[in-house]
């Protein structure tokens, strides 16, 4: 069986909050880290989120 394309990250914000997305990506086009500036609304503002392994 073939081996899947997408992926599933978690998105770790970068303020210690310990809030975080999950989003998917493509594992052939994006071999680099994804990192975005997404909402934290623990810490009530925009922060970049950075890639990490689901566990």
């Amino acid at each position: 069986m073939a081996k899947a394309v997408t992926i599933k990250v978690k998105l770790v914000s970068s303020a210690d909050t310990g809030f975080y997305y999950v989003t998917k990506k493509n594992s052939r086009t994006m071999t680099e880290k994804l990192a975005k500036k997404k909402y934290d609304p623990i810490a009530k503002k925009h922060v970049e989120f950075r890639e990490s392994k689901i566990k």
